[in-house]
């Protein structure tokens, strides 16, 4: 008797649980770290953008919160709002910027050269680490994508950043 009242007294115990409500940690990341909220997830080709608040245009159609990936296209005119590989909504862009100088870069000779070096060097540690049975380590592309509201305007501004090329769209309140 006192052993079938020690379960259900621990069991329905608010402050006491077997296991943990919530897990403390998740895919290496700690819950306090915002790490994902401005960067992307490793197998994603584009920026990660958090959308807190729905946002409604005058037709009653509503883009909701989550976690949306950010695409350019490939015209630069649009910018794409997916989730779950579907397109949620087509942003029209308004500011393209493209690093002026990555071209000049590209073609120099010395760069072109630490390129070919940094490939080698790459493929030695690959080979190192598929013998340990690592994923290969692979090139890191900069992305980052952000969206804020101004009062001023009544429009959402939102900013696409991925290796040199930079984007601004706007969706109007």
């Amino acid at each position: 008797m006192f052993d079938g009242a020690f379960a259900d007294y621990v069991l329905m115990h608010p402050n006491i649980r077997p296991d943990p409500i919530m897990p403390q940690e998740t895919a290496g990341v700690t819950q306090d770290s915002k790490t994902y909220v401005r960067y992307s997830l490793a197998e994603s080709e584009y920026p990660t953008l958090i959308i807190v608040d729905p946002i409604w245009d005058g037709e009653e159609n509503v883009i909701k919160p989550g976690y949306y990936e950010l695409a350019l296209s490939d015209s630069h005119e649009f910018l794409l709002l997916i989730q779950s590989k579907e397109a949620v909504a087509i942003i029209p862009v308004f500011k393209v910027e493209e690093d002026a100088k990555e071209p000049e870069r590209l073609n120099n000779k010395e760069y072109k050269k630490q390129l070919k070096k940094e490939a080698k060097q790459r493929e030695e540690i690959n080979k190192k680490r598929e013998k340990v049975g690592q994923p290969p380590d692979e090139k890191k592309v900069y992305m980052e994508a952000s969206i804020e509201f101004n009062p001023n305007g009544n429009y959402y501004l939102i900013k696409y950043e991925r290796d040199t090329i930079r984007a601004w769209g706007a969706i109007k309140k």
